[in-house]
């Protein structure tokens, strides 16, 4: 009997790519994190939707610890998350958290700020972030707390960074220098990267999913054209919104870059032959769905991001 892709991913008998991770020692992230290269360390999300069975646990937040201070990458999709991560954190080190820095707007990755708020504590993002959660906080709180239930919703509030990133910026962790990079628009308008200098390990957050297909709130060329160019100069290792806690960039981007494609290809065909919409969302990429996770939750979303942004080219 054929077994597909996508059924032995939910079944656990593959994975997408092995993660590059270090041995922890006891104890280290409280079990919630691990480390996957010196310092470096990440919480791996399920593969779901928000719903109060799993409390907004379904990306992959994480935190770098420097000589006097630490970095959180991501605070996940409620205070619950919040609070299993900042347990992790003091498991492992007794340094504050100086910067809380948020890779993009969507709530699976943010809603869990709130936790992080102290004196001292700054909260960075791209440039762009602020303009997007407030454009859709209403919606967020009011669909999510629907979604996770109130006792795990209870305490989300939106927080804006303060700290807002055009072009690059450095961090210092005390001996450590961590690099923001505010990238056009691709996944959203307001996607950041995370590249510690010391490992060169890179958040690239939801710029890369692995086994959860994609969604594309953006541009999907724009998307395309930033895999593209890193690709050029890939990281040592990178760490997805979604997936394994961290991959080599060859095994994280080249399944996005292969159904990316595939999406823009096909929907540039259906449009050239005059389908429509509809059509297009019941037809292109086909042959992606079974390679992927949540595919009957996003895929038709995303060929109508698509079909939307190339039928104007």
């Amino acid at each position: 009997m054929m077994i597909d892709r996508r059924t032995c991913l939910m079944m656990g008998l593959v994975t997408a790519a092995l993660p590059v991770l270090r041995v922890v020692p006891a104890g280290a992230g409280n079990g919630f994190a691990v480390e996957v290269a010196p310092g470096v360390f990440v919480h791996r999300g399920q593969h779901a939707v928000f719903s109060p069975d799993n409390k907004g646990d379904i990306s992959n937040p994480g935190f770098i610890v420097g000589n006097d201070a630490v970095a959180v990458i991501d605070t996940g999709g409620s205070p619950v998350v919040g609070r299993a991560l900042k347990a992790a954190v003091t498991a492992v080190t007794d340094k504050p958290v100086r910067y809380v820095i948020n890779t993009h707007m969507h709530p699976d990755h943010v809603f869990g700020n709130a936790v992080f708020e102290s004196e001292g504590t700054t909260f960075a993002g791209h440039h762009k972030l602020e303009r997007g959660l407030l454009a859709r906080a209403e919606r967020y709180l009011t669909i999510n707390k629907g979604l996770l239930g109130a006792d795990t919703f209870e305490g989300t509030k939106i927080v804006a960074p303060t700290l807002k990133i055009e072009g690059t910026q450095s961090l210092d962790l005390g001996g450590r220098s961590l690099k923001l990079t505010a990238h056009p628009t691709a996944h959203t308008d307001n996607d950041l990267s995370v590249t510690d200098t010391a490992t060169g390990t890179v958040f690239m957050g939801d710029l890369l999913f692995v086994e959860h297909i994609p969604t594309i709130d953006g541009s999907i060329k724009g998307w395309i054209a930033l895999l593209d160019r890193m690709s050029e100069t890939p990281p040592v290792r990178v760490v997805p919104g979604h997936g394994p806690a961290a991959l080599s960039w060859a095994d994280a981007a080249t399944p996005l870059q292969r159904y990316l494609n595939t999406v823009a290809t096909d929907v540039r065909a259906l449009i050239k032959q005059g389908k429509t919409l509809a059509e297009a969302t019941e037809t292109a990429a086909l042959t992606e769905k079974d390679a992927w996770l949540l595919a009957d939750e996003y895929h038709k979303r995303n060929v109508s991001a698509a079909f939307a942004e190339l039928e104007w080219e």
